[in-house]
């Protein structure tokens, strides 16, 4: 298939199972390798949603898809928050959405980032409640940066495909990520950035680590 910076094939229920798949599997490692960092988040999921502009497109169907951001949405734990740093990356692997042109060889299809982020809630929370909460009442650039577009639930199993984010058609939503507004706000995530969070936070690890920087984190 050649190779195209978006495609504008519709993504339907059973490409968004296939996002949660790959985020169980790439957390699943995360939680393997640090179980006393990011692994004290095991079996506290609440939710994982497809974000940014892929949500767009499953929204409207033009906003077109450059790549998948998956983002999983924990219940806090009082000795720290999930690593706000971490980010992994998988292939979707060959399908209808081709590949992006400028993602390494090694691709077969699109790349997928995934994130995550502990909210202040209970394990047995309402998860769509809660994270709307979250989008509508948090004033960090991640909480920000997330609502100005779409969140789509990928899980739990019964409500995927439910519309998150815009709540309330009143909502202005940009459908367009090429602003520079908004590409300045994914370069942020995507490097870990976030206002509400320490600086020098260890990736795996519970909480701070002082005068480590996270190249050098043996977490």
């Amino acid at each position: 298939m050649t190779p195209t910076t978006r495609s504008l094939a519709p993504i339907d229920r059973n490409d968004l199972r296939r996002l949660g798949v790959l985020a169980a599997q790439t957390e699943a490692s995360l939680f393997a390798r640090h179980p006393h960092g990011a692994g004290r988040y095991t079996g506290r999921l609440l939710c994982r949603a497809l974000c940014q502009g892929a949500a767009l497109h499953f929204l409207d169907g033009m906003n077109g898809v450059k790549d998948f951001d998956v983002w999983s949405f924990y219940a806090a734990r009082d000795d720290g928050p999930f690593p706000y740093r971490w980010r992994g990356t998988a292939d979707f692997g060959p399908s209808k959405f081709g590949r992006y042109p400028g993602d390494p060889l090694s691709y077969t299809g699109r790349r997928v980032d995934f994130l995550g982020r502990s909210l202040p809630v209970p394990p047995d929370a309402d998860p769509a409640a809660a994270l709307r909460d979250y989008l509508s009442t948090t004033h960090t650039a991640t909480a920000k940066a997330l609502a100005a577009k779409a969140v789509i639930l990928i899980s739990p199993d019964q409500s995927v495909g439910e519309r998150i984010w815009p709540y309330r058609t009143s909502l202005q939503v940009s459908f367009s990520d090429q602003t520079p507004l908004m590409m300045s706000s994914k370069n942020r995530l995507m490097a870990g950035g976030d206002d509400s969070a320490p600086r020098a936070a260890c990736p795996g690890a519970p909480g701070p680590v002082p005068a480590v920087g996270v190249a050098g984190c043996p977490h």
